[in-house]
């Protein structure tokens, strides 16, 4: 770890002369020592090649360049060394090229280049782009930062985005454009681009050109970045640039980036990369029994005619039309997540702003027999999935209602098909499958309507099942094993 302490002495200097608000504009987050040693050791190293040519994109002060160097001295390897760097923030350019030229300095295999440009749009992407690929190796940690579809990166690299997309998954295109045939990328990144629409295009671009060998997952939001206050689900992946499928991933596991006490487990390659192009993150065997138990199933909520749609009113913006009591023959229930209480919607409770009073349609909804789902929960909650029935002969006053936009909701036609989805969503299988796909706190709709279920029918049947009987998850996993095994 010689140049690697080195870089990260210079590093914490850096860090320490600007403010976080500013490293933040960039999305730019260093990576921690143990963590960038963790990534170079994740390459197969052929020690027989003359040359390595290395990507490091978005290079910050060079940490990972840092760690790759040391790594491949210690493995052995007598030939070049030839690293390509991509970094254009001005503030750390000076430290990149010190830490690039103290390595330089005491080694003579080593090369480098640096190139400070935007890593995205200097180059071509995608379509007919033929140039010949350049590097055998590329490792990243690169800028986590949303931006508009408009943004010139996103315009640049179309074949990819959908909506507004992350920087991060466009470096890793583009790297993995750049990476010859058989190379191997090693990225750490959120894990968000596993599942969801807005990253649909990526996945599918992903999967025609590359497979996965390896995922290390991380069991705390907290501390992969080193105090910066970095709340967000990371992984640490490894990518190869080939067709041919491996028959495993291996995925590894540690609560925090010090990579103590790591478990293991290899896991068959079409569980963890499924035919809807969704990647799940799997830690242990109940975990894959519970995407075995699910897969075999052939319908989805959506081709049911259940579709999940998240809540209509965004409360801040429509203050005029909310009420705390009803004030007029157009005033309506309004429901909130804090009606959902042990598996029923119990309305009123005394909360402010339950009523809306209005006669705009985009804001109301038919009084029908619903599921709502919260959409936000806390991380540490035993439940992902909470959610509560909502029965329209409960509610006989009202024409309408309406429903805030931080609860989703499922409309059923009879009251038995709202309890059989209300079954599965609150069984501990389905929440289970959940935290499985999505690292989020944010019940997403797109993936619920996704997930795979049982038949229409056999939704109904379970209902029947439930009706009259407690809400609990254990009386859900009860009737659930009569058609899940």
């Amino acid at each position: 770890m010689v140049f690697l302490e080195h870089t990260l002495q210079t590093t914490r200097a850096y860090v320490n002369s600007r403010p976080k608000s500013e490293r933040k504009a960039y999305g730019q987050f260093f990576t921690m020592g143990t963590g960038a040693m963790f990534m170079s050791k994740l390459f197969n190293v052929n020690l027989e090649k003359e040359c390595l040519n290395i990507l490091d994109a978005g290079a910050g002060t060079g940490i990972l360049t840092s760690a790759m160097v040391d790594q491949l001295l210690a493995l052995g390897f007598k030939g070049k060394i030839c690293v390509t760097c991509y970094e254009n923030d001005s503030n750390v350019l000076p430290v990149l090229y010190g830490n690039l030229e103290e390595i330089a300095n005491n080694v003579k295999q080593f090369e480098y280049r640096v190139i400070a440009e935007n890593f995205l749009t200097c180059q071509p992407f995608g379509g007919f782009f033929q140039e010949e690929a350049k590097y055998d190796l590329v490792i990243g940690n690169p800028p986590y930062k949303k931006i508009p579809i408009e943004a010139s990166e996103a315009q640049h690299m179309k074949e990819v985005c959908h909506g507004a997309p992350n920087l991060y998954f466009l470096f890793m295109a583009m790297s993995i454009q750049q990476l010859k045939e058989e190379g191997q990328l090693v990225y750490i990144i959120p894990r968000s681009w596993t599942s969801g629409a807005y990253f649909e295009r990526f996945r599918k671009w992903l999967f025609a050109r590359t497979v996965i060998e390896h995922i290390h997952l991380f069991g705390s939001r907290d501390k992969v970045f080193n105090g910066e206050s970095v709340l967000q689900e990371t992984m640490i992946i490894k990518i190869r640039k080939t067709k041919q499928r491996p028959r495993s991933i291996k995925m590894t596991f540690s609560e925090t980036s010090d990579f103590n006490n790591i478990s293991s487990i290899s896991v068959p390659y079409d569980t963890i990369v499924s035919n809807n192009n969704y990647v799940y993150l799997v830690t242990n065997k109940k975990e894959i029994r519970c995407l075995d138990s699910l897969k075999t199933l052939d319908h989805t909520l959506v081709a049911d005619g259940l579709r999940m749609k998240t809540g209509l009113v965004v409360d801040f913006r429509t203050r005029e039309v909310l009420r705390n009591e009803p004030d007029s023959p157009n005033t309506y229930p309004l429901l909130y997540s804090q009606h959902i209480k042990n598996g029923k919607i119990i309305w009123p409770v005394g909360k402010e702003n339950e009523y809306i009073c209005t006669e705009n349609k985009a804001l109301l909804q038919e009084n029908a027999n619903y599921v709502f789902v919260k959409r936000l929960t806390a991380k540490e909650e035993r439940r992902r999935l909470q959610c509560g029935i909502y029965l329209k002969r409960e509610y006989p006053n009202y024409k309408y209602i309406s429903t805030q936009n931080k609860i989703n909701y499922i409309l059923c036609q009879e009251e038995e098909e709202a309890l059989g989805v209300y079954c599965l969503l609150n069984s501990s299988i389905y929440d289970l499958y959940y935290r499985i796909l999505n690292g989020s706190t944010q019940v997403n709709s797109t993936e619920i309507n996704m997930m795979p279920v049982p038949d229409k029918h056999t939704i109904a049947e379970m209902g029947k099942m439930l009706k009259g009987k407690e809400l609990s998850t254990e009386m859900c996993d009860k009737i659930l094993s009569a058609w899940i095994k």
